[in-house]
């Protein structure tokens, strides 16, 4: 959601229909060998002593002032809620967006840390309600539009985080390593990793009886703001239509509250020219107002995948995104395992669908998706050493396997844990993912 600073441009020439399709065919997808990677991976900030005390702005304030002193390779920025991101830059090999990221955290651990804050990876908040720390109008816009279907657009906003995996979009021709095929996997897998990574069963400190209530509440906004394009299409076509279809978040204006029309696509808006005709400006703003769970910016931005615990725990994820898009043998072998799983989605859009909806509720505990992921684990580790995969990394997938997959568990499961022995009248140490910094 920090795609744009939301500022407005010198006025340019209105955008045409056809003119607007081609432009977005044209950016979404660039073909060429697979050879860079990235990772953008958010983090709740939490009281280091007793992570149910909120933390007030004025804190959260002092401390991101600190924070853009610090020299760091990614970029940092800030979530509506007060939520902290890291992107790495492109990559040319894991270890290097592994390196790269890793010693960022260390900085901004550092820095948090004597303030007596912490990163905590939690999909979304188990104990705070939403609450807005950032007020800019692109961000007072979004939260008016989104409260028309509901909380769950604060939620998302303002008490959920993520970890984004980027990989490059694929060759032009066809074969594993297509961008046809990678599109299609995209969404396939992601299912499955909405499952074996959920990490966010709670909020207001009880169960939601989902696993990853994160993606509960990105279902909720509904299918044109969070929704996926239809697959049986060529996805740059497909990805054109469903952008120029999308309802229109927002107009800006460079004085006051900026508009938030209600049911107007852009679509509609071009061939309107109310209120006054859109330039590819405003069509490059609006692309950056749809959240869809694979987002084509020339890459493909995998969004699905919950933040998780543990000073290190976003690395798994990575890993094994990695593995299983850019080795042949490992792209294969999932696409070969995940190819059943489409029956499930009857035809349906991601996440709007009763796969996506099973993997959320249920996560690795469906049958069917545990064997999946145990499958692509495997592949996964088979193909990690071919990546240049540090040993630390290569263990660090397997003991994820072991603790999680093998057993149809993943790590909402031991939060739940925690909450059930609270409420049971013992209260623990809190299960927080803190690693080094967990207080004794």
């Amino acid at each position: 959601m920090s795609d744009s600073a939301g500022g407005c441009a010198e006025p340019l020439p209105p955008v045409t229909e056809a003119g607007a399709e081609a432009l977005v065919r044209g950016i979404c997808f660039k073909t060429g060998p697979p050879r860079l990677l990235g990772v953008e991976v958010e983090w709740l900030v939490h009281e280091l002593r007793d992570p149910r005390l909120p933390v007030s702005p004025e804190r959260l304030e002092a401390a991101y002032a600190a924070l853009r002193a610090v020299p760091l390779r990614s970029a940092l920025t800030i979530e509506p809620g007060g939520q902290l991101e890291l992107s790495s830059p492109p990559a040319a090999s894991l270890m290097e967006c592994v390196g790269t990221v890793s010693a960022d955290l260390d900085a901004v651990r550092a820095v948090l840390r004597e303030d007596g804050l912490v990163l905590a990876g939690f999909g979304h908040d188990p104990w705070h309600r939403p609450r807005r720390f950032l007020r800019e109008p692109r961000y007072d816009a979004m939260e008016a539009c989104l409260d028309r279907t509901g909380p769950a657009g604060r939620a998302m906003m303002c008490a959920s985080a993520s970890v984004q995996v980027c990989v490059d979009a694929g060759y032009e021709e066809r074969g594993p390593l297509g961008h046809v095929r990678r599109w299609w996997l995209a969404h396939q897998l992601g299912a499955v990793l909405v499952a074996v990574f959920a990490n966010s069963p709670a909020a207001d400190d009880r169960p939601t009886g989902w696993l990853s209530t994160r993606q509960l509440r990105w279902a909720q906004i509904g299918t044109g703001r969070a929704g996926a394009p239809v697959l049986d299409a060529d996805p740059r076509d497909a990805w054109a239509r469903h952008v120029l279809d999308a309802p229109v978040m927002c107009v800006r204006r460079d004085g006051g509250p900026w508009d938030v029309p209600r049911g107007l696509t852009f679509r509609e808006w071009i061939r309107s020219g109310a209120p006054g005709p859109p330039t590819r400006d405003d069509l490059d703003y609006h692309a950056t107002t749809l959240f869809p769970p694979v987002r084509p910016r020339g890459h493909l931005e995998l969004r699905m995948i919950d933040a998780q615990p543990g000073d290190d725990g976003w690395i798994v994820p990575l890993a094994v995104v990695a593995a299983l898009f850019d080795d042949p043998e490992a792209t294969e072998t999932a696409y070969r395992a995940v190819k059943p799983l489409a029956e499930r989605a009857h035809g349906r859009p991601a996440p709007h669908n009763p796969l996506w909806r099973d993997a959320a509720r249920a996560g690795p505990a469906d049958p069917e998706l545990r064997e999946v992921a145990a499958c692509c684990f495997a592949a996964a580790l088979r193909a990690l050493p071919r990546l240049g995969a540090a040993t630390e990394v290569v263990d660090a997938v397997g003991t994820y396997r072991d603790r999680y997959v093998a057993r149809g568990r993943c790590p909402a499961d031991d939060l739940l844990d925690e909450l059930h022995t609270t409420a049971g009248g013992t209260r623990p140490h809190p299960p927080h993912p803190y690693g080094k910094d967990a207080p004794s």
